[in-house]
């Protein structure tokens, strides 16, 4: 049955040729384009893996100009597919630049009918190589995982990752410093995961989001009459995460009334509910951030000076998404993946425009402004890839860190392109390679120069 075969597009506008090719390739399931606007359309219905694509196409029979039209059309809605380019006009001049477009291979007429067949078995054999190694890659997560749960190739962000895997067997407090959106929830849970508290519960709060009348009832719970509306005892979040970890974000928000009494909590290990006279032995690891400068506000006397020292034991801080240099590009396709899998799955991936403006967007909101605008993108998307116009960013320029030396600027630039690039070829050599316009064994030196991670 078709629906069994490989798909294969056929671009050509010689009715005779059509016929000639259809037959000669009977074990592929073959659909036929005469011009520029069917070809697409049946790129867009079909999705097929491979297209033999004739440059010579109406309105410009005689010329390449509607043919290479098609092949670039091709690379931006589905840059997967692999498209041998046919033509009798220049050939090597054609071979050439169709090959720089991102032709598969190109095939000089009179076309040779076994010739080509055995171009385009190879072609398809290419095609479910990649599709099996995409597959692989997306079940083992895109780009490199830390932690168990956190997408990272930046070197900075593994370093970090590495900093909480050491200390996470500790019972030293730890307190996570960055900006809001970079992810330090996601790590808190990792060093939970990766401690010998993992089998306890994981209790999170965000202290800037509770009202500081509420706050000490939600961190250390009260008894049955201890204020107007408790009816009934209620375990705070401190002793529901007894035998595992709390995470207090936004630690530099809790009122200093309350901080003498999480002071002494931390001293003594043990808790008061509110209303209640008992003393309950707790044994809570607490693990806290904040985007706050807190040695300024212990300077201003809004943060105890007594209590940091006591929840920053290990400091650890987390870059910016901008200062993660190709983790936008491996972040968008994981969030991509989930939310086509959950509301649009008629969306595979991102068009080469859409990859441009997530590298060159600085992401002020971090990882949680990413994380929205690829929702909506793929929400508003028409097609199967997202384009730029879906992700709704506008025009920005990245602004560079103020370096003046030439020889640090390049490298700089460098190393910025080159993660870039592995990021979109999910670390692939040969891809990077390509795409960046050198030979495998130049990135090789690149790499080691500048220790970069594949």
């Amino acid at each position: 049955m078709a629906d069994n075969k490989p798909k294969l597009l056929i671009v050509e506008d010689d009715e005779g040729l059509q016929a000639q090719l259809k037959w000669a390739y009977d074990d592929f399931d073959v659909v036929i384009a005469g011009d520029r606007a069917s070809a697409i359309a049946a790129l867009r219905s079909e999705a097929p893996s491979v297209v033999t694509l004739d440059l010579g196409l109406p309105p410009d029979p005689d010329g390449t100009t509607e043919g290479f039209a098609v092949l670039d059309e091709i690379m931006a809605l589905k840059p997967d597919t692999k498209v041998i380019v046919a033509s009798g006009h220049g050939a090597r001049e054609s071979a050439l630049t169709a090959i720089e477009r991102g032709a598969y291979d190109f095939y000089q007429k009179p076309v040779d009918i076994d010739q080509l067949g055995l171009i385009v078995r190879r072609a398809f054999n290419l095609f479910a190589i990649e599709a099996e190694n995409r597959k692989l890659a997306a079940q083992a997560g895109e780009g490199n995982r830390v932690l168990g749960q956190m997408i990272t190739a930046a070197p900075e962000m593994v370093k970090v990752a590495r900093t909480i895997e050491r200390v996470a067997n500790t019972n030293v407090s730890v307190m996570l410093l960055g900006a809001s959106g970079t992810g330090k929830e996601l790590l808190a849970r990792g060093l939970h995961d990766a401690s010998d508290r993992r089998d306890g519960t994981f209790v999170a709060i965000n202290c800037a989001a509770i009202p500081e009348n509420l706050l000490e009832s939600e961190l250390f719970g009260h008894e049955k009459g201890a204020f107007t509306g408790a009816v009934k005892t209620t375990e705070g979040k401190i002793e529901q995460a007894d035998g595992g970890t709390l995470f207090l974000d936004e630690v530099g928000d809790i009122p200093l009334p309350l901080q003498v009494k999480l002071l002494r909590f931390i001293q003594e290990r043990t808790i008061e509910r509110i209303g209640g006279r008992k003393h309950i032995p707790v044994d809570t690891r607490i693990v806290c951030a904040t985007h706050q400068d807190l040695e300024k506000m212990i300077g201003e006397g809004a943060f105890r000076e007594d209590l940091f020292y006591r929840l920053a034991e290990v400091v650890i801080k987390v870059p910016s998404l901008a200062e993660r240099p190709g983790d936008a590009t491996l972040l968008a396709k994981a969030f991509l993946k989930r939310f086509a899998d959950e509301m649009n799955p008629s969306v595979t991936g991102f068009a080469p425009d859409a990859l441009a403006a997530i590298d060159g967007w600085p992401w002020p909101g971090n990882v949680r402004e990413l994380e929205n605008r690829v929702k909506r993108a793929v929400i508003m998307a028409d097609g199967k890839l997202v384009h730029a116009e879906d992700l709704d960013l506008g025009t920005a320029a990245e602004e560079e860190g103020d370096v003046l030396n030439l020889k640090s600027a390049r490298e700089q630039a460098d190393r910025k392109v080159i993660r870039h690039a592995l990021a979109r070829s999910e670390g692939n050599i040969s891809s990077t390679a390509k795409m960046l316009g050198i030979s495998r064994p130049t990135l090789y030196d690149l790499l080691k120069q500048y220790d970069l991670q594949t």
